[in-house]
């Protein structure tokens, strides 16, 4: 089923109520870890719900031709439903963990539809054309808890560090984050959530796949470390990095290698091919290509001034790598990155790449682009772009990067016309 486009806030249908609970029937998964209902033929959004329940639900928000609720009872429960391991995954509670409710293959399922509606939505494929790329969601390594290394806080007008609540500003004091790395659960003395934070907007705590544990508070947007190294190790793809502790790095410890692996597989880079990485961050996709194109040029670009820093240092032994410290866009668009190119890596925001580079890189004229996605409308908007250009979707992979979450990841390879 397609879900609804969201409209702008305004008043729901007269009778329904902030607040009010309703006994309805869930229908299909919706983007935002909601499933779709409907009363009296008003949409509703609903979270901590499955498909084909049976619930009593609270109205939380209403909309102009929608409303948002959570179940907060369950009359008739789907077989895919457990127990929340977390006591903070509840209505009115924690809003970082969307899924605790729904069993670990059930997620999977889950995200996959997302994507699958998404990509025949906004992205103009029919649901043919989504089903010939055999498309699913592959679980890591490692389980649904205890493996997100970075975890930021949200510090209140308190002091209190906490989590917020689903759409709120409101700040969760909560005791332990079931999710996060043991290393950042097993803080000595709850240095974060235990203590108050009266000069801090937020905190961040980071555990590294080098071994290293930081703490970090924001002020006005400016990071300090309060204890551990300013400076972390990351492993991956067979090479080591380092970047500041509150620097950009993949949260699940198993993703950098489960995502370089699905880049190299797709796009099977050859000796003497150039490409560009294009958002590249601490550098991890372009030490990947160098290691395969022998030599070859390999342009990263990243506009991050951290993560430019970094680039240059991991790389420095890579000396056909260039970084280029520039906006993707301007990149392209002031030739600060020129064609011919063979191949492409593009790892954008969850904003997308969006149609300016995504023509900028087809005029470059690769033989491929690997396009790694942390948004499936997004990217189904980029994919679109990609078709009006004459390109296609030629393979898909899914990664479930963040369990007990609404979030996936996905991998696709792109060909121009002649391929």
């Amino acid at each position: 089923m397609t879900a609804p486009a969201h409209p702008g806030p305004a008043q729901a249908r007269p009778g329904l109520e902030e607040a009010e609970r309703v006994e309805l029937t869930v229908d299909s998964v919706a983007p935002g870890g909601h499933c779709v209902a409907r009363v009296d033929g008003q949409v509703v959004f609903v979270r901590h719900a499955l498909p084909g329940e049976r619930v009593v639900a609270e109205v939380t928000e209403l909309h102009r031709g929608f409303a948002r609720a959570d179940a907060v009872e369950i009359l008739s429960a789907s077989p895919d439903r457990v127990t929340p391991p977390c006591p903070y995954a509840r209505p009115g509670r924690c809003g970082g963990c969307d899924l605790q409710h729904v069993a670990p293959a059930a997620q999977l399922d889950w995200k996959l539809a997302v994507v699958r509606e998404q990509l025949t939505r906004l992205g103009g494929l029919t649901a043919a054309q989504v089903d010939a790329l055999g498309v699913r969601v592959e679980a890591l390594p490692g389980g649904s808890l205890g493996w997100r290394s970075r975890v930021r806080y949200t510090v209140d007008a308190t002091g209190r560090a906490g989590l917020l609540k689903h759409r709120s500003h409101e700040v969760v004091p909560i005791e332990r984050c079931l999710i996060a790395h043991p290393a950042i659960q097993e803080l000595p003395v709850l240095p974060v959530t235990g203590v108050r934070w009266p000069d801090a907007d937020a905190v961040e705590t980071v555990a590294s796949t080098g071994g290293d544990v930081a703490v970090v508070a924001y002020a006005e947007g400016v990071a300090t470390t309060v204890s551990g190294p300013q400076r972390v190790r990351e492993t991956a793809a067979g090479r080591s990095f380092t970047l500041p502790a509150p620097g950009f790095w993949q949260v699940h410890p198993a993703a950098p290698d489960a995502l370089v692996g699905a880049v190299l597989d797709l796009l099977d880079p050859r000796p003497g091919e150039t490409a560009w990485d294009l958002y590249g961050g601490a550098g991890l996709f372009a030490a990947a290509l160098a290691g395969r194109v022998d030599g070859a040029r390999v342009t990263l670009v990243e506009s991050a001034p951290d993560g430019v820093a970094a680039a240059r240092t991991n790389l420095a032994d890579l000396r056909a790598v260039e970084v280029v410290a520039a906006r993707v866009e301007a990149a392209l668009a002031r030739r600060r990155i020129t064609g011919p190119v063979d191949l492409v890596v593009l790892d954008p925001p969850r904003s997308g790449a969006g149609a300016p580079v995504v023509r900028g890189v087809v005029a470059a004229g690769p033989r491929a682009v690997a396009y790694v996605a942390c948004d499936p409308a997004a990217f189904a908007r980029d994919v679109r772009t990609f078709a009006d250009a004459g390109w296609r979707l030629a393979a898909l992979r899914g990664f479930d990067l963040f369990p007990m979450t609404q979030h996936v990841e996905l991998v696709g390879l792109f060909l121009p016309p002649q391929r």
